[in-house]
């Protein structure tokens, strides 16, 4: 009887499949391009496939003609588990810069040109995504700056920067002067084109180009880093993210602040350009095998195999 019992026991239920670790996610690609939206088609119908809810960004939807559930920025904060961003890292930062507050992860599918914080090659999206939501996918928070320009006592500009905070000559093309102060305190007058205020993230962007030092993302420290100064003992500095960093406008015929190149503002003689760590942070989800060395080593082409030219006599 025991036998029968066995032999004529119901087969067992097939497992239920497994839910995907991020199940709402929002699609954002700036760039209007075929091959971007052809990528942006192609991911919405694999997420589907995947049983995840999809909306498309606004603006992003128009550009495609995406069928799919357009959503503002505010109902991607309020409804995405996920945000995946397609192109570069404009396209990047401008989401990132949308999403922050409300704490959205994001991960970056590159179709633009290096890619340092899209980090998921576009042949290997399927790849890639699918292990990410299955559960394998690691996750980093990086800082960003809270700027605001102070004008007579009054502030006339609030905003974000991610990768990093720019005052600079404008149209004119004539060297400005300006103070630095950290905590209070005074640090040098300087007369230059300007100067870069980088994050960790933002060091390998336009402060790399002004010979600025490379910061771990870990790091909790900004980078000043002086844009063609007028005397050659001025170098790049790395202070605490903890510091609030003053920069004090004292001579320019036209001068301008920008933040992660997109906003920006005039800037006059007397302004005050305050700077600090924000409270928030912009949370990055990376595929499995993510290393932050090898990314750099990619994009920066270090260790490349040099050819030696045959020995001539």
């Amino acid at each position: 009887m025991l036998w029968l019992n066995q032999t004529m026991r119901p087969p067992a239920s097939p497992p239920a499949p497994a839910q995907p670790a991020f199940r709402r996610i929002a699609l954002i690609g700036k760039f209007q391009s075929p091959e971007v939206s052809e990528s942006l088609h192609a991911l919405a119908g694999f997420l589907r496939e995947r049983e995840c809810d999809v909306m498309i960004e606004q603006e992003t939807a128009r550009n495609i003609g995406a069928a799919a559930r357009a959503a503002t920025y505010a109902e991607i904060g309020a409804g995405a588990d996920l945000a995946v961003i397609v192109g570069g890292d404009g396209t990047m930062l401008a989401a990132a810069r949308n999403l922050v507050r409300y704490r959205v992860p994001v991960v970056g599918i590159n179709q633009g040109r290096l890619g340092f914080m899209t980090d998921i090659a576009l042949h290997d999206m399927r790849k890639s995504l699918g292990a990410i939501l299955a559960g394998d996918y690691s996750m980093e928070e990086r800082s960003l700056i809270d700027a605001e320009i102070i004008r007579d006592g009054k502030a006339i500009l609030k905003t974000l920067a991610l990768n990093d905070a720019v005052v600079n000559k404008g149209s004119q093309g004539r060297l400005i002067e300006f103070e630095v102060h950290i905590d209070g305190q005074y640090v040098y007058t300087q007369r230059s084109d300007g100067v870069i205020v980088a994050t960790p993230t933002g060091s390998t962007a336009y402060a790399l180009s002004a010979q600025g030092p490379i910061l771990h993302p870990s790091l909790p420290a900004f980078a000043l880093v002086p844009l063609y100064p007028h005397t050659l003992s001025a170098r790049p500095v790395s202070i605490s993210d903890r510091s609030i960093i003053e920069i004090v406008l004292l001579h320019a015929v036209d001068a301008r602040a920008h933040f992660d190149g997109q906003a920006l503002a005039d800037m006059a003689e007397g302004d005050r350009l305050r700077l600090k760590r924000s409270e928030n942070a912009i949370r990055f989800v990376h595929p499995p095998g993510y290393s932050y060395f090898v990314m750099l080593r990619e994009k920066l082409r270090w260790s490349e195999s040099i050819e030696k030219a045959p020995l001539t006599r």
